[in-house]
């Protein structure tokens, strides 16, 4: 009798257990696992150059620290519209997290499209990394499940009745992508810089608005292959997608890169600034 009660102690145990993993990948996607293991890669950690020293000043944007359904806080680096407006961006960083570049980024987003409250949404509860070796720890502690949490409690934030576009950058990027996706019909516009798309066709049928692609041909990660793949599922979704190439490597927009492209950022951001003010109705 003892026997079979630990039996079926050991199934309920397994079942229950099994059962909490699964709730908890609920939300896994393959883009987004797929991009954490470049975290692994050398060869990708080699392309990320520490950040060069840059001196963030404020014109405007501000931390706020808001609750989440989990219980903890979020934070989020918002600069507001100048005027009353339901126009959002959120936008989302690079592996190496929420720091100085970033607000600046949101900053100049924020001016160059006009009438919107750009959010900067932080990934990583709060921790920046300064070195490759930080960052690819970070990038692959992210949680799935929680990285999903703080992005639906910015969507909160900007309300029900927010128009919102999205934007990121390398992990960013494949973020921009999520976003899109979970925002449903308050989504009027996704731009992804090099990041991991998604490769679910039956995930993208869901997509309720269109996207701007950014990729350098000479990315060994998100390569041309993956590209060329994206275009092809986009299409098979019946989704519009607008590809800009560049003969550029991985990162080639990032400021804090010592080797950053300049006229080739300028030109992707001309694109990007164009793309999202035909998103949102200008005063």
């Amino acid at each position: 009798m003892k026997r079979i009660i630990l039996v079926l102690m050991c199934v309920f145990y397994a079942v229950n257990a099994g059962d909490k993993k699964e709730k908890a990948n609920c939300c896994a996607t393959t883009a987004t696992e797929e991009f954490a293991a470049f975290g692994k890669s050398m060869a990708f950690v080699s392309l990320h150059e520490a950040p060069e020293p840059f001196e963030f000043i404020s014109s405007g944007g501000e931390m706020k620290t808001i609750k989440t359904s989990d219980s903890m806080d979020a934070r989020m680096f918002v600069v507001r519209s100048p005027q009353a407006s339901n126009n959002y961006i959120l936008l989302f960083h690079e592996w190496w997290g929420l720091n100085d570049y970033i607000k600046q980024e949101a900053q100049k987003i924020r001016r160059d499209i006009g009438n919107v409250t750009v959010i900067a949404v932080d990934l990583y509860d709060g921790k920046i990394a300064t070195s490759p070796d930080s960052a690819r720890a970070y990038v692959g502690q992210v949680n799935e499940v929680r990285a999903r949490t703080i992005i639906n409690a910015a969507i909160e934030y900007a309300g029900t009745k927010a128009k919102i576009a999205t934007l990121g950058w390398c992990f960013g990027g494949g973020w921009s992508m999520q976003s899109a996706l979970m925002l449903g019909k308050q989504a009027v516009g996704c731009v992804i810089y090099y990041g991991m798309p998604e490769k679910d066709v039956k995930k993208l049928s869901t997509l309720q608005c269109d996207v701007l692609g950014i990729f350098g041909s000479q990315d060994k990660f998100i390569n041309p292959a993956v590209v060329a793949a994206f275009e092809k599922n986009m299409k098979e979704a019946k989704k519009k997608l607008e590809v800009k190439m560049y003969d550029a490597d991985h990162a080639f927009a990032n400021p804090s890169n010592p080797h950053h492209d300049k006229a080739m950022t300028a030109d992707a951001n001309a694109a990007t600034v164009t793309y999202l003010r035909s998103k949102f109705v200008q005063p």
